[in-house]
């Protein structure tokens, strides 16, 4: 029975990041991995890291910035973690925006 409620416990996330890398070679790499450490130092479990690409903003709200590099992060934690991460990446320069959704489980692929 409590392991029902362990299960309970850990949802799947979807992270959608937009990174500002711009004057760096190969920064998403490393933004990314200091992403995947937060999100494991905040009890999380990383299952995928998808990089996507650098894409142009539709609104440019500062022209400094005018594109940033798109990834996608999939984990499973609790619930509470969700808040204390976007207050972090809230405070982080390298994160200009950060969107969480909860992720469906894959479903087993059909033989």
């Amino acid at each position: 029975m409590p392991l029902q409620g362990l299960k309970d416990e850990m949802k799947r996330y979807e992270g959608l990041f937009i990174l500002n890398t711009a004057g760096r070679e190969d920064g998403a790499k490393d933004i990314l991995d200091k992403i995947s450490t937060e999100i494991s130092a905040a009890g999380g479990k990383v299952e995928t890291v998808q990089k996507m690409d650098r894409k142009h903003f539709a609104r440019v709200a500062n022209k400094k910035h005018n594109a940033g590099f798109y990834a996608n992060v999939i984990f499973n934690g609790a619930p509470e973690i969700i808040s204390q991460l976007n207050a972090k990446f809230s405070l982080n320069e390298e994160v200009f925006r950060v969107m969480f959704t909860e992720s469906p489980e894959p479903k087993p692929a059909a033989k």
